[in-house]
């Protein structure tokens, strides 16, 4: 699931459904964006910064041999 979420930066909350949202997830929020990415079965979610901003979300995944 991707999932990118608009928000009011001038709000003091931002509403998710957890309801609607994968068991494992992780939300990162930058610049008034929140994005709902799944965390990966086996593997790792990197967030890519340059100058204090989020430039790339990269998801890597494998397997046990």
């Amino acid at each position: 699931m991707n999932k990118d979420i608009t928000f009011n930066t001038d709000a003091i909350l931002l509403g998710i459904g957890i309801m609607e949202l994968p068991m494992n997830c992780v939300v990162v929020i930058s610049e008034g964006i929140a994005k709902v990415r799944e965390l990966p079965e086996h593997g790792e979610y990197r967030i890519v910064t340059h100058a204090g901003k989020i430039k790339r979300m990269r998801r890597e995944e494998g397997e046990e041999f």
